[in-house]
């Protein structure tokens, strides 16, 4: 599927081969746009759609008509959807979200309503008894049980959007990174440099900011004031430790502390569809991406998920991955919702974090349907 550079005119220029640019590619070109994707890396899917947890959310913690609600419940059915027709590696073992104590109790019931506000199928209140029915090892005195949660091999699910949106007729171009835009005619003009270190033109008559990571850096290039909307993006970085093979622990769900009102999710337990354990993210705001895992953070791992599974040793814990979370909450702020705008000739999709991997194939529609109305 890939070129060594783009043609000179499509209809619509994808910026960025992650899940979510790929979806938007296959929707795109199904309904028989040409489409021209640039990738400024080797390969689809090299950073945030590769580095997370690989879950299909049913959609807990969003407000009740933001975007990430929406796009979650409209999201998780058409993954599922996606998995079975395409064959594509996926298992839907469940979820429970914990209290551990009688103080949290409140927090999972409030949690429980905001779900089903949001579209969340399913959910059932579980009491301590039945929580170890199902987790024997687990500490709660209650939780939340989400049967439509998920796993689902993210590799392979971007590899079927690309597969689509090749088969309908779109290009996907790797090493060709954005360095300018204009606006020309009815459209825009791209200048990209190529594999070589080039510069070419490309031509189109709209344009997906889908560049994760970088989509402030595109929104600058395309003439937004970054700033004055709040589109700045803070890169927050979460490490995974996995569990080591032969470790007293036996999970057959995914396992979520309640986390803090506003705040990241917390180290939750998570499992790949080979039942490996792993345990993560934390998050930690860098400067700059960066994907190592220091070991000495072990024992604060060890500590977070010891509260709800009594036991855990750090010494079972070891270095496995990080990913980086492209947020536009400023370290102290609150959760912010994706921003899905049309602006010009350029759709914008920013601060697409969790659960933009579930919610890909949604936000491929609505960014169609905001391109019929340019």
């Amino acid at each position: 599927m890939s070129r060594p550079a783009p043609p000179a005119h499509c209809d619509v220029a994808v910026v960025g081969a992650g899940i979510v640019g790929l979806a938007c590619a296959a929707v795109l070109a199904r309904a028989g746009r040409s489409v021209v994707v640039l990738e400024r890396r080797e390969a689809i899917a090299r950073e945030t759609s590769s580095r997370n947890s690989q879950v299909i959310h049913a959609g807990l913690y969003y407000p009740p008509g933001s975007w990430k609600a929406r796009l979650c419940a409209r999201g998780r059915d058409l993954v599922y959807e996606r998995c079975r027709a395409w064959r594509l590696p996926h298992r839907e073992l469940g979820k429970l979200v914990v209290a551990v104590d009688e103080s949290e109790r409140a927090g999972l019931e409030s949690l429980l309503a905001n779900a089903r506000a949001g579209g969340a199928p399913d959910l059932v209140l579980l009491d301590a008894a039945e929580v170890r029915a199902l987790e024997p090892q687990l500490r709660a005195v209650a939780a939340l049980h989400s049967p439509r949660s998920g796993i689902v091999d993210a590799h392979a699910l971007a590899a079927s959007y690309a597969a689509e949106a090749e088969s309908a007729g779109a290009s996907l171009v790797l090493h060709a990174e954005l360095l300018g835009a204009e606006p020309s005619g009815a459209g825009l003009a791209l200048r990209v440099r190529d594999a070589d270190g080039g510069e070419v033109r490309l031509s189109c008559a709209a344009a997906v900011n889908a560049a994760g990571l970088a989509a402030d850096t595109v929104a600058r290039l395309a003439g937004v004031d970054v700033e004055a909307r709040g589109w700045r993006i803070h890169p927050c970085k979460g490490d995974y430790f996995a569990l080591a093979p032969g470790a007293p622990v036996a999970l057959g769900r995914l396992v979520y502390p309640l986390p803090a009102a506003g705040g990241p999710l917390g180290v939750h337990a998570t499992l790949d569809l080979g039942g490996r354990v792993r345990f993560g993210p934390d998050a930690e705001y860098v400067d700059a991406p960066r994907y190592d895992v220091d070991a000495a953070k072990a024992e604060a791992f060890a500590n977070a998920a010891g509260r709800w599974l009594p036991g855990l040793r750090s010494a079972w814990l070891s270095p496995d991955m990080a990913g980086v979370r492209p947020r536009l909450a400023a370290p102290g702020e609150p959760n912010r919702d994706f921003v899905l705008e049309a602006d010009g000739a350029w759709i914008h999709l920013v601060g697409i974090e969790s659960p933009g991997l579930t919610a890909a194939p949604a936000i491929a529609e609505q960014v169609a349907a905001l391109l019929r109305s340019l």
